[in-house]
């Protein structure tokens, strides 16, 4: 899932400002960004008047080196050391394709002469008005100035990687869709034409097909074996009958060559209940693995929720999950018992998880629901996130949590934990009467504010404000 960022670097010019400046300011983002953790690609200093970017043949020079270019960088940092000409930077940055970040150099108190005021602070606006009049998306941070090796734009370096991860990993993908929605749940439907309109492709597969496929791998057939082996390494199995657990290899390994055929990005399974009454299994506990295993995997064809746990899983380099409102937790108007049978990623909780049979369908068919993965939700900070479709737009909300090291009960089926939100009843007012669904995702750490700037500046999604 983690992937090293690469930016793009460019820097301003303006005929009567000291344009020395630019060559500090050169040495400073490249020092920031490579300690940061980062590569940088640059335009060879020496092609322009100190190595910035002020007409517009500098600015055909910089996007023509761009285009040379694409591909090998995820975004874009724009630093203006001084007062930038706005002709040259739109010029050269108006077909970038990926996210931009605009930062402009504090003056400093002391040095306010010619030769060393910059008057960047002003400088900032006549870029942003202008990138705004051509409708080009970018970037600003708090604060509206600084320096790029102050701690502050060093935390700016890592919230503008996640937003480049999240756009670019948004712009275009493929869910796979494997079976149809589950017929008890109109609240997972979705608007398939519309996701494509987003760049969002659905690839749909029949689950007859999957079941299919599965009962015709052997029990001593290679990968499945190979497969058993990592399912058993991954949770505790110890009470799963041998037959059950080479019946969730095959299915796992069923769903890989699905994965790998049609190239998915993201998978969203109809896991109840023709799956535990006709392969006498149930699939929690592979939706587990795939999500530790970086792809994305919602249940209950939960298929937006997917592209929600995609974007925090691109923003947080952390594996994601879907949850269900589940249960309040006794008198306390901020805490919710958030829950799922077991397809919870075991990074996400207190310690590996037991894999046992389904309580649900236990009660009423025994012997036909192998494969929950039971557990309990570590305590951390937390962002959720979920969408909806609606007239063709991608309508989603974020908000910022903590799940807590609140006890439940250990006869508590499934895996869930205690979340804590501020505010949460009207949170939850605002989702009802929006038309949300009983799911919400959760990621690692709070990333609301580089979810909004990817899903507003730059993809086009509708933000729904529920804090």
């Amino acid at each position: 899932m983690k992937k090293k960022m690469t930016f793009a670097l460019a820097f301003c010019n303006r005929g009567f400002m000291p344009g020395e400046l630019i060559y500090g300011a050169r040495e400073d983002m490249i020092k920031a960004v490579t300690d940061a953790g980062y590569d940088y690609i640059a335009m060879d200093a020496s092609l322009t008047r100190y190595g910035g970017i002020e007409t517009r043949d500098e600015g055909r020079l910089y996007a023509k080196w761009l285009k040379e270019h694409q591909g090998e960088y995820d975004g874009v940092i724009f630093s203006m050391p001084i007062f930038a000409d706005e002709n040259g930077a739109i010029t050269a940055l108006q077909d970038a394709g990926v996210p931009i970040l605009m930062q402009a150099y504090p003056d400093e108190i002391g040095k306010m002469d010619f030769a060393h005021r910059r008057d960047a602070f002003c400088g900032k606006f006549s870029v942003t008005d202008v990138f705004t009049q051509y409708q080009v998306p970018f970037t600003v941070m708090k604060p509206h100035v600084v320096h790029p090796l102050s701690p502050a734009f060093s935390q700016n370096l890592k919230d503008f990687a996640a937003i480049c991860r999240v756009v670019n990993g948004m712009k275009r993908f493929t869910i796979g869709c494997i079976g149809a929605r589950t017929t008890a749940f109109k609240t997972t439907r979705f608007d398939e034409i519309g996701l494509q309109k987003n760049g969002i492709t659905v690839e749909s597969l029949d689950l007859s097909e999957l079941v299919d496929k599965v009962n015709k791998k052997t029990d001593d057939d290679e990968a499945v074996l190979a497969k058993k082996e990592v399912l058993m390494s991954y949770a505790d199995f110890s009470r799963v009958p041998k037959e059950k657990k080479l019946m969730l290899a095959k299915i796992s390994v069923v769903i890989d060559e699905y994965i790998k055929e049609y190239h998915m990005d993201a998978v969203a399974i109809r896991c109840w209940n023709e799956m535990e009454q006709i392969l006498r299994v149930c699939p929690c506990v592979l939706l587990s693995e795939l999500n530790d295993r970086g792809i994305v995997t919602s249940c209950e064809i939960d298929l937006t929720s997917a592209i929600s746990m995609r974007a925090m899983a691109l923003a947080s380099e952390e594996p994601t999950a879907v949850l269900d409102w589940n249960n309040n937790y006794g008198d306390e108007e901020n805490k919710v018992i958030l829950f799922h049978c077991g397809s919870t990623a075991q990074s996400l909780m207190t310690e590996k998880g037991t894999v046992t049979a389904h309580k649900m369908f236990e009660k009423t068919d025994k012997g036909s629901g192998w494969g929950t993965n039971e557990g309990r939700i570590r305590p951390m900070k937390t962002t959720i996130s979920n969408c909806l479709t609606v007239d063709g737009k991608i309508k989603i909300y974020a908000s910022e949590a903590e799940f807590t090291d609140d006890p439940i009960e250990e006869s508590y089926f499934g895996c869930a934990g205690v979340c804590e939100l501020p505010n949460m009843e009207e949170k939850l007012l605002k989702l009802a009467r929006g038309g949300f669904k009983h799911h919400t995702c959760v990621g690692v750490g709070h990333m609301k504010e580089m979810l909004k700037e990817a899903f507003t500046t730059y993809l086009g999604y509708e933000w729904v404000e529920i804090d």
